[in-house]
């Protein structure tokens, strides 16, 4: 089938260029599968319109229309057979931006707490995930880098994250309370005696999936009385890499080039392509307005900038 080619190769130039594509190229199939049941070798307007609107959610229909839309104008500009829908059929994308969770100290104590009582003392779980939640909440790593981490990614100079998002790899310094409390981990790792290489492992000595770690942190974070029953939205384990990039600009100080030059640090050791993806995980809190209040009375004043 024609379309079904065209589809497998946009997939594999979109991979090849860096992106995962997992979600898109599962959208795609599901048009194909939808225009072959209707005998269609070429994308139709009304047909991605009709696919798109079977979507149960807003967010979804507009994320079909925009997935195949991008195909389509792909597609279009070798064959002019293939339609283009138009882009404004379901009004403006809704809004993706919630609030994150801004931890304090004392919330993240809390969590490590919990942890402690996951299973008794002589399982690898209690430590392993007080060991994970240490290390996101001290570097601000991304979930599914901790959880790839091998034990050759552990150096003397930091951790070596390697190809994260768009196959980019950096090196992770790290303080010396968290090389500290690493090692203190890979100690108690060792002497489970597994012979996987994944640093953070699971009661069965298996690196640790996503969905496990997601699902145990909301446990954690209920037993912690910090997240309300199942079922129900509350803080996330990705809100650490926030509460990370807003504590550690907290920290800097107000003038202005030297904020400008933490920030283009801080999305180096993020691992973000541009400083504008950094804005997206600041959000204020009361120590920044405050911080911004003084500045702006300064300037009102005839202060320094």
């Amino acid at each position: 089938m024609m379309l079904k080619k065209s589809v497998n190769r946009y997939i594999e130039l979109q991979r090849s260029m860096g992106f995962k594509y997992r979600v898109q190229a599962y959208m795609l199939h599901s048009f194909v599968a939808f225009a072959a049941s209707r005998s269609e070798q070429f994308i139709r307007a009304n047909t991605v319109l009709e696919w798109a609107t079977s979507a149960p959610s807003i967010r979804q229909r507009y994320d079909r229309l925009l997935t195949l839309r991008r195909f389509a104008c792909a597609l279009g500009a070798e064959d002019k057979r293939h339609q283009v829908p138009p882009a404004d059929v379901f009004g403006r994308a809704p809004g993706r931006r919630r609030t994150c969770h801004i931890y304090t100290s004392d919330e993240i104590d809390q969590l490590l707490r919990a942890a402690a009582q996951l299973t008794s003392r002589r399982s690898i779980q209690p430590v392993t995930f007080k060991a994970l939640i240490c290390l996101i909440a001290a570097t601000g790593l991304r979930i599914s880098e901790a959880l790839k981490l091998q034990l050759s990614d552990v150096t003397e100079d930091g951790l070596l994250i390697r190809a994260t998002k768009f196959q980019k790899s950096r090196l992770v310094p790290l303080h010396e309370t968290a090389t500290y409390g690493l090692g203190q981990y890979l100690s108690e790792r060792n002497r489970v005696g597994t012979v996987g290489s994944a640093v953070f492992i699971s009661k069965h000595g298996r690196a640790i999936p996503y969905s496990t770690m997601n699902q145990t942190f909301r446990c954690l974070a209920r037993l912690a009385g910090l997240r309300p029953g199942t079922g129900l939205g509350g803080c996330r384990i990705q809100d650490l890499r926030h509460t990370f990039a807003v504590r550690s600009l907290e920290q800097c100080s107000g003038d202005r080039k030297a904020v400008a030059r933490h920030i283009v640090a801080l999305s180096t050791y993020l691992g973000h392509t541009h400083v504008s993806d950094t804005y997206w995980y600041l959000q204020a809190t009361p120590k920044l307005l405050a911080d911004i209040a003084e500045l702006a009375e300064a300037l009102h004043q005839g202060g320094k900038q």
